[in-house]
């Protein structure tokens, strides 16, 4: 096994990383930047380095000052977490021609399904159904809007080059189209270095699926589905498995499909498939190449660590799990707590935690790299922790996370708990009767 990791990340997501290794033995080696050098994640580690000011680009996507704490630290491997360098081929490349290992799939994957319109090429080549829409990047307006016409609209307008809701608008007629285009591809711009976009059709009341798979040079296996529907501007807020309005019918047809192109792509490691999924049919969206934030929930169900297998794949090249070794049971639910203000239009709400107090007790987690006196800084995304909670059936879930999170105490800034504990309320969440359209169109605060 490897004996140092270095974690090129910060945050929970660092945490968790380093919890994984420490009960594989593996030593870990955290960076930060100048305003992290008190973070949890820096305490918890073996050795840590500064790697530049607090702005990204000088320090978490800093190539050049992590390839120095690779050298300084004599790291073996690199996780990259996720977000940052995690989908960055470049990144990987290089640590790969300098005999570094990097924790995710080959450059070339990378590159391959992180391009949004190569891979719903592959998508569609191993059997997977697609969204109509271009066939690759548009950069002019007049071919945009021909294509628009074709397709039919409402159309989504997204950026090639990148996700997370940057550089996505939504057209519903062909009067709005030629405004929503400039701006989609100057967001494109501005936030991926790359102005093409791609345009599809736009699903009116859409439910997002996802399918975590492991896979290796042996084979692939799925950990089943989750449901991440519940977004607020195509940010994930509430997440769950399994979802509650799959058929097994469905279910066995969306895992085979995603079984069989992940591994004729010859992928390694951990990854993650995502589904629109509307009127008894799914169409593939795109392939996160990396762990993704609402990992704990698909944990929780199969008592598996995704994490660690991320790691043995990444050191052995094959996957030690076989298909019928994954039993899930019960139901999870993962509830993403941000410093934001939901009554201000989610306004980040930095500053010093005082009083902190997380929630425990039977099947709760919290994946988290909070404590009291920490101080939260804008310079970073908001979410400082997860909670999440399993029962026997979504309805024990439920009440389970409405339990922890009566118990969450974080004083000093303002934090989304409270909202949380109005949307598991709602009849809407309780009842499964919404998409990800719902907080969007539907006023809940």
């Amino acid at each position: 096994m490897f004996k140092k990791i270095l974690i090129a990340n910060r945050g929970e997501i660092a945490v968790r990383v380093i919890r994984a290794c420490k009960e594989w033995g593996i030593k870990t080696v955290a960076v930060h930047s100048n305003v992290d050098k008190e973070s949890m994640h820096v305490r918890l580690a073996d050795e840590s380095v500064c790697i530049g000011s607090h702005q990204p680009a000088n320090s978490y996507l800093n190539i050049p000052a992590i390839m120095s704490a690779i050298e300084l630290t004599k790291a073996e491997a690199v996780h990259p977490g996720y977000g940052f360098l995690s989908e960055n081929a470049n990144f990987s490349k290089i640590l790969e021609e300098n005999k570094i290992k990097f924790i995710g799939p080959s450059p070339k994957l990378i590159k391959m399904m992180g391009d949004k319109i190569e891979a719903k090429k592959v998508a569609k080549k191993y059997g997977l159904p697609v969204i109509e829409g271009s066939e690759g990047g548009v950069s002019d307006l007049n071919q945009g809007k021909k294509i628009s016409k074709k397709i039919g609209f409402p159309v989504l307008i997204k950026a090639a080059g990148g996700g997370g809701g940057k550089g996505m608008k939504i057209v519903n007629d062909e009067k709005s189209f030629d405004i929503a285009f400039s701006s989609a591809k100057t967001e494109a711009l501005k936030y991926f270095g790359n102005e093409e976009v791609y345009i599809e059709k736009f699903f009116q009341n859409p439910r997002h699926i996802e399918v975590q798979v492991l896979s290796g040079k042996n084979r692939t296996v799925h950990l089943h589905e989750r449901d991440c529907s519940v977004q607020r501007r195509h940010q994930k807020l509430i997440e769950e498995t399994p979802s509650p309005i799959l058929t097994d019918e469905i279910r066995k047809d969306l895992f085979t499909k995603t079984v069989t192109m992940v591994s004729k792509i010859g992928y390694e490691g951990a990854g993650t498939v995502e589904f629109i999924y509307e009127d008894g049919k799914f169409y593939f969206l795109e392939m996160n190449t990396r762990v993704q934030v609402e990992h704990p929930v698909t944990e929780m169900v199969t008592g598996i660590d995704i994490i660690k297998e991320q790691i043995w794949i990444a050191y052995n090249g094959e996957t030690a799990l076989k298909q019928s070794d994954i039993n899930p049971r019960g139901h999870a639910i993962e509830c993403r707590i941000n410093a934001e203000d939901p009554a201000k239009n989610f306004q980040p709400s930095p500053g010093t935690i005082g009083m902190c107090h997380q929630p425990s007790g039977f099947r709760t987690r919290v994946d988290g790299s909070i404590y009291q006196g920490y101080k939260i800084t804008p310079y970073y995304d908001s979410m400082v922790c997860k909670l999440i909670c399993q029962g026997r059936n979504r309805t024990e879930a439920i009440q389970r996370m409405l339990r922890s999170l009566d118990e969450f105490v974080i004083e000093g800034i303002t934090t989304t708990v409270e909202l949380h504990k109005k949307l598991l309320k709602h009849k809407k969440f309780i009842n499964s009767d919404f998409n990800v359209s719902w907080l969007d169109n539907e006023k809940i605060i």
